[in-house]
Parts: C-alpha cells; sequence; structure tokens
C-alpha cells in the first residue's frame, strides 16, 4: 500500500484528507509537528508527499527545495493562493505537480493516480553519449559525476529517449506526464524543459534537445 504523506496545517482538511486516502487504497500519514520540516518528511519513508505551501515557521516551497537537495520523492505541492508565480517557482525547485485549494477530491485522485502511474511506467537504466539514465534513482551518471534530475525532468528526458531522433510534440509530453493535459499548462511544462537543458549542460549534454517551433521536441 502506497504512503502518502499529508503536510497540512489545518487540522481539519487534514483529516478529511487523510480519510480520503485510507478510503481510495493509501495509507494516509499525517506529520503533526513543523519543527525541522524536511528532516522530519525524510524521516517519515512516504511514497508521495502532499505539502501545502503556507505552512508555521516555513514556507513549503523553501521545504520542497531542501527535500530536493537529499531526496526525489515524489511532492505535490498544494494552496489557497491561486498564483502563477508559486507555481512556476514550486515547479522549478523540483515539485512533481501542483494544485490549488479547495481541489475537487476525485482531482486531487486522479492527480496522485496520474503521478504513482508515470512512476511505474519508467524503466531503470540506459546509456545515451556515455551518460548513464538511472531512471529508479532520477539520475544522470558519467564518470564520478552523478547528477540528480527532479521526477518531472527524468520522466521528459527518458520519454525523449524513448522517442530519440523522432519529434515530440507539447502535447504528447503533456499527455504522457499527466495522462491529460488539462492537469498541466504550457508553461509549466517550458519550466521543466529550460531546467532540464540547463542539467544536461552541468554533464556535458550541451544542445541535445532540439526545439522544433510549431512541431516539439528532438533529442538528438
Amino acid at each position: 500500500m502506497k504512503k502518502i504523506l499529508i503536510v497540512e496545517d489545518d487540522l481539519s482538511l487534514r483529516e478529511e484528507l487523510k480519510i480520503l486516502l485510507d478510503n481510495n487504497g493509501y495509507e494516509g500519514r499525517i506529520l503533526q509537528s513543523f519543527t525541522n520540516v524536511a528532516n522530519a518528511i525524510l524521516t517519515m519513508d512516504a511514497d508521495l508527499v502532499l505539502l501545502d505551501i503556507m505552512i508555521p515557521e516555513i514556507n513549503g516551497q523553501q521545504v520542497l527545495k531542501q527535500i530536493r537537495a537529499k531526496s526525489d520523492v515524489p511532492i505535490i505541492m498544494v494552496t489557497s493562493r491561486n498564483s502563477e508565480v508559486d507555481e512556476v517557482l514550486s515547479m522549478s525547485y523540483g515539485a512533481d505537480d501542483y494544485m490549488t485549494k479547495p481541489y475537487n477530491p476525485t482531482l486531487l485522485l486522479l492527480h496522485i493516480e496520474a503521478l504513482f502511474k508515470r512512476i511505474s511506467k519508467q524503466s531503470s537504466m540506459e546509456m545515451y553519449r556515455g551518460v548513464m539514465v538511472n531512471v529508479l534513482k532520477s539520475t544522470l551518471e558519467k564518470g564520478a559525476q552523478e547528477l540528480l534530475l527532479s521526477k518531472n525532468e527524468m520522466a521528459i528526458f527518458h520519454y525523449l529517449l524513448q522517442h530519440k531522433g523522432c519529434i515530440v510534440s507539447r502535447d504528447e509530453l503533456m499527455d504522457y506526464l499527466w495522462d491529460t493535459n488539462k492537469f498541466i499548462d504550457d508553461n509549466t511544462l517550458t519550466v521543466n524543459i529550460t531546467r532540464l537543458r540547463k542539467k544536461l549542460e552541468e554533464i556535458g549534454l550541451i544542445d541535445v534537445i532540439e526545439t522544433r517551433r510549431g512541431q516539439g521536441y528532438l533529442l538528438v
């Protein structure tokens, strides 16, 4: 049973979320203390984290950034603020998905299911231009150098790798990442592609993702 950690300071909401998760085949867990939040999350051994941006003592996005320095656990950011800046910042820090409150319980479950499905579809290890692509660890390895990608970045790179030499449209990528493009907008995909390109350059993979205007992306 997948364990989902709820990081939410609204007592009634987090209890409702736990009931929803428990009744739909997951084990809902609640983070009780907001002291050293990032470390507390990492010790909970969760399969996925629902992380609210507005939590006591520290901004949830800073917690996300701290977690990503140590772990690639799937994280869905949730917030009551309807701000595009919050969404872009969360995705740039490595969030796997983003939702605003109040959200439809069915839609939340679809987001969770889609994220787990995307992770399970990915195979383990492949080689690309002398770089070991470790999908399970979400890393690129070249010699002693190891580069950590977010789940979204790895999913994009892995999908392009599976279709190497073929143009992949933006809609196709969004369908693969979130099963339906209702779950993501163009800005979020663009942020992930930009971050992925910068990270690939760090390991010597320069200009390997080409943009074909009006068509999509090509891994060469």
